[in-house]
Order: C-alpha cells, then sequence, then structure tokens
C-alpha cells in the first residue's frame, strides 16, 4: 500500500493577503513579471474581495501565486512566527544582477545578492510587506512569461519553495519529517531546510527558528500570507492524505473543499502555518480558453446567480495591457 505522504509532489501554489487589488496586479505582473490567468474571488466568508492568480508562461502547477487583496475591507495582519515568512521564485542565477538593478529601478529596497545554504538570492518585499526572494536556480526549465522589462531568460519560471518562521522547531520538523516524509538536508544558521523528494524548485521549504517571536495573525490581513498548497493528483489521493493526517493526531483537517481550479484539504500544521494539499487534475482552463486566461471575472457556478452583489464591492482595476488586446 502506498504510503499517503507519496503523493505530495510538491509545491502547488502560495497564497498571501495584499493591499489593493491595482497594488498587486502592478507589483505581480510589472516587478515580478508574472502573468496574471485567473481573476475570480474569495470562495469563504460573506464579503467582497477578489482572489488573483499569477503563474508562468504556461499557468503551471508550482508556478502559481495568488493572492487576496484585504485593503478595501480594512483588514489588517500581524506579523510574527507561524507565518510564512519568505516566498520564494526560482530564476537562473546568472539573472541575479538583472533583478538587483530591476529592483532598484522599481524602488524596491532589496538585500543584494546573498548567500544561504550555498545558493544565491535576492530578498525584498511587496507594497504591503509580503517577504519574497528570488533564488538563482540552473536547472529549471520552465517556461517564463516576458514583459517589456524582463526577458523569458531573466524571468520567473515558477515557485522555488517558502520559509516558515515558528518558535519552535521540534514538533514542526516531527510535522514535515516523520508525516510528510520531507528530508531535511541542512542547517544555515536559524534556517533549516527540507526538500520534497529530490528538492530543488517547486520542492524546497526552510523552517526559520525565531524562538523569542511572538505569534503573528492567523486570519486574513493586509501583508500576512495565509497558506502554503502542496500538489496532489486528485481526489482519492487526499482523502487517503486527510485519513492519514489524522492518524498521526492532527484531527483538525477540513473536508474536502471545491476550488472549481482544484480540490483540496487544510491542516493547521504545529508551526501554526496552514498547509493545504490541492489536487492538480483540473487547472485553470476549466472556464475559459488557456490563450485567454485572466482577460474576465469569472465567479464558480455557485455563485453566479449572485454575480452583480458580489461584484459591486470589488475595487476598480486596470489590467495589464496584454490582457486587454
Amino acid at each position: 500500500m502506498t504510503n499517503p505522504a507519496e503523493y505530495i509532489k510538491g509545491i502547488h501554489h502560495l497564497t498571501v493577503s495584499v493591499g489593493s487589488a491595482q497594488d498587486d496586479i502592478d507589483f505581480v505582473t510589472q516587478v515580478l513579471g508574472m502573468r496574471m490567468i485567473k481573476q475570480t474571488v474569495l470562495f469563504d466568508g460573506s464579503a467582497s474581495i477578489y482572489h488573483l492568480y499569477y503563474a508562468n508562461a504556461d499557468a503551471e502547477v508550482g508556478s502559481v501565486w495568488t493572492t487576496f487583496p484585504f485593503k478595501k475591507a480594512g483588514v489588517y495582519g500581524r506579523k510574527g512566527s507561524g507565518q510564512i515568512e519568505t516566498s520564494s521564485f526560482s530564476v537562473p542565477t546568472d539573472s541575479l544582477k538583472f533583478w538587483v538593478n530591476h529592483l532598484k529601478n522599481h524602488g524596491v529596497e532589496n538585500s543584494g545578492i546573498i548567500e544561504r545554504f550555498g545558493q544565491k538570492m535576492i530578498s525584498f518585499e511587496d507594497r504591503s510587506g509580503i517577504g519574497m526572494a528570488v533564488v538563482g536556480v540552473d536547472n529549471d526549465h520552465r517556461n517564463a512569461w516576458q514583459t517589456d522589462e524582463i526577458s523569458k531568460e531573466n524571468g520567473i519560471r515558477g515557485i522555488f519553495g517558502a520559509t516558515i518562521r515558528t518558535r519552535d522547531i521540534i514538533e514542526m520538523d516531527a510535522y514535515m519529517t516523520k508525516m510528510l516524509n520531507f528530508k531535511k538536508v541542512g542547517q544555515d544558521g536559524n534556517f533549516h531546510r527540507y526538500h520534497i523528494k529530490e528538492g530543488g524548485a517547486m520542492k524546497t521549504i526552510e523552517l526559520h527558528h525565531v524562538p523569542d517571536m511572538e505569534q503573528g495573525s492567523w486570519t486574513f490581513g493586509v501583508g500576512i500570507p495565509h497558506h502554503i498548497a502542496f500538489a496532489t493528483e486528485k481526489d482519492e489521493h487526499n482523502l487517503e492524505l486527510k485519513a492519514y493526517i489524522e492518524g498521526f493526531g492532527y484531527t483538525d483537517v477540513t473536508e474536502l473543499k471545491d476550488r472549481n481550479y482544484f480540490h483540496s484539504i487544510y491542516n493547521r500544521t504545529p508551526s501554526g502555518v496552514l498547509f493545504e494539499y490541492a489536487t492538480s487534475d483540473i487547472g485553470f482552463a476549466i472556464d475559459e480558453p488557456a490563450d485567454l486566461l485572466g482577460h474576465q471575472l469569472l465567479l464558480p457556478p455557485i455563485f453566479e446567480s449572485r454575480r452583480s452583489e458580489i461584484v459591486k464591492p470589488l475595487e476598480p482595476i486596470q489590467l495589464p495591457k496584454y490582457l486587454n488586446k
């Protein structure tokens, strides 16, 4: 019998709560140079909040970055432990000098080229304070989106990984190694690195041990990452994984949720960070053509009858010019 932890293939997507929708669109498409692939809304709760999706040129699982703009709703979070500290993106190592200058040209303060675990990277924040990094990876051959400022050769290939702040390293290490079968591969100061399967792009998680940091917000709110989603294949695998996680005593695993473009279960980890396990068998072209992703605001079928009610409170936005052709 297959160990359900083996169904985890890598990172599916990362999701954060940001400031204004327009600032987010401009930052992600112009500064990060990613492709906007989906306009929809938050499926949970009663407030009308955008859910915006971005990815590489092929809109691949493992390249997807999604955001909830909460500024208009007036909801703000508090940074601390139990959160994603940094979401990192994969770029060619020899493009990092370009990225230092590109970020500087957009007024984005950054670390310059630094190293952790012998790997070169640049860290910075978006306009709402979300921690980000571009990491040099030379064996990631995914297809970057090209913009007027960022060539395909220098562009973001997809997600590299994520760094989690945790006050307690022991229980989170056990969660990842004993249950999820992630492999601990090293420690650099207070940073502990883990690989999913062979590691590398889309398969790297770090724990940043911060024993004296107060707990941060777990809620939605401007400037607060919300969750890491890991890729599974299908519903049957998620249901096996749910029972498997519950069997370890982590009984706060959600039912299978329909997110339209994937189906998911969620579990709060010992660090406080929320892990999602999302299927890869549906995709983002279910409700619009693959070559026209992101062109229109789409609602799940269960919300369509309430379209005017849901859309009216949303912040007006100007889409990237390539979506207006």
